[in-house]
């Protein structure tokens, strides 16, 4: 299936978790992320299943004032 990750095209099999997105672009933590501009926490990355289409966010927070 295609999906989106930061606004770029990836390819990931049917049936493949937020989890696996994360791996794909090897993300390191801390970070946030969002499918359809939906939080999706943390314990939940293994369960929450992707559709095509989907768009996922992953964000890194910002420090500084």
């Amino acid at each position: 299936m295609n999906v989106l990750i930061n606004d770029n095209p990836k390819t990931l099999p049917d049936g493949a978790t937020l989890a696996d997105a994360i791996a794909l672009i090897e993300a390191k933590p801390p970070f946030a992320a969002a499918v359809n501009r939906q939080f999706v926490p943390r314990s939940n990355h293994a369960s929450h299943v992707l559709h095509s289409d989907d768009c996922i966010e992953v964000i890194r927070p910002v420090t500084g004032g």
